[in-house]
């Protein structure tokens, strides 16, 4: 029996309408000033991925376009946290390396798409130095699941993650400014967290991070639940998924005072999770579940704009309102 979430999950007309959303939503707070349009064009590219992530690796094993819808949900509301071109250029970075490592499956001499994928990796690294704690992660993974590892594809990730460094270093060696490269590599990697804990509690944080995490665990659930109906290949990439989840969750507990950046990596793979949910269960429990937590985003999305856009564009504190 089909359900309104099976309708909804199923309809071609789904992802049209979620963009139309978002893009209303984007452009309001673009209107405002509150975000810029090149960041907007960058979570446009981001989705598209998403779309092309989905259709390549079948993610879900029935027509549906609830990945990218849910990318666009929760990209929407999150974005106090994640609107920042920073925040959106890593997370960029690491859907293009998901698309490039996933077409590696099984593939040990898959050398280029290796050095691409970790070059984006690199870049990513370039904005936020502490991406680089993913990429052990990411090299056992990738024997593991993707089984894919090996001499070859191993330098060439070495080569494509140091890449973006060559072409950082000739500019500055151009430019004649070399310290802004000694600077860079003296970022501290690692911090101790205890005086920044407080900031995973303030509700421009919180409330999207908290609705990303559960998403993920409901995802993460019902997958394990039902892995067993998926090809050995998608159980392998969603099994890839769930540990780079968990990653980033223990990631964002540890040092909080990179939550924002760490939630738009974080957010990728709990869309995937929260789409095969969505998409692939049929009960009137989870029927219910999929209506409460629709409008859980939408009310979550208008909370966190009236609390730190309407007041950013009147100059106000949100706490004034």
């Amino acid at each position: 029996m089909k359900r309104l979430q099976n309708r909804i999950a199923e309809s071609r007309f789904a992802l049209p309408v979620t963009a139309v959303y978002a893009l209303a939503t984007w452009l309001m707070l673009c209107a405002t000033g509150c975000r810029e349009y090149i960041e907007l064009a960058m979570f446009s590219v981001s989705t598209y991925l998403m779309v092309e992530l989905n259709n390549r690796n079948a993610l879900i094993r029935v027509y549906s376009r609830m990945v990218s819808c849910a990318f666009l949900v929760l990209g929407t509301m999150a974005a106090p946290a994640i609107g920042s071109i920073n925040v959106l250029a890593v997370q960029l970075c690491f859907i293009v390396a998901y698309l490039l490592l996933f077409s590696c499956y099984q593939d040990k001499r898959a050398q280029g798409r290796m050095f691409y994928a970790f070059t984006c990796i690199g870049i990513a690294n370039i904005i936020f130095p502490q991406a680089l704690f993913f990429v052990p992660v990411m090299w056992i993974l990738t024997g593991t699941n993707l089984m894919a590892f090996s001499g070859r594809n191993f330098w060439a990730s070495i080569i494509g993650l140091t890449a973006p460094y060559w072409f950082l270093a000739g500019y500055y060696a151009i430019t004649g400014d070399f310290n802004n490269i000694t600077s860079h590599l003296n970022v501290p990697i690692w911090n101790v967290p205890l005086e920044q804990a407080a900031r995973l509690l303030e509700p421009e944080v919180a409330v999207p991070l908290g609705f990303i995490l559960l998403m993920a665990v409901i995802g993460t659930i019902h997958f394990l639940r039902n892995s067993y109906m998926d090809k050995i290949r998608t159980r392998m990439i969603y099994e890839f998924v769930i540990v780079m989840t968990a990653f980033t969750t223990v990631f964002i507990a540890l040092q909080p005072q990179y939550a924002e950046i760490l939630t738009g990596i974080l957010m990728i793979n709990s869309v995937v999770l929260a789409a095969h949910f969505i998409a692939l269960t049929h009960t009137k429990v989870t029927n219910i579940a999929f209506c409460v937590l629709a409008l859980a985003a939408l009310a979550a999305t208008a909370f966190n704009f009236i609390c730190n856009y309407v007041p950013q564009a009147n100059n106000l504190s949100p706490w004034s309102l």
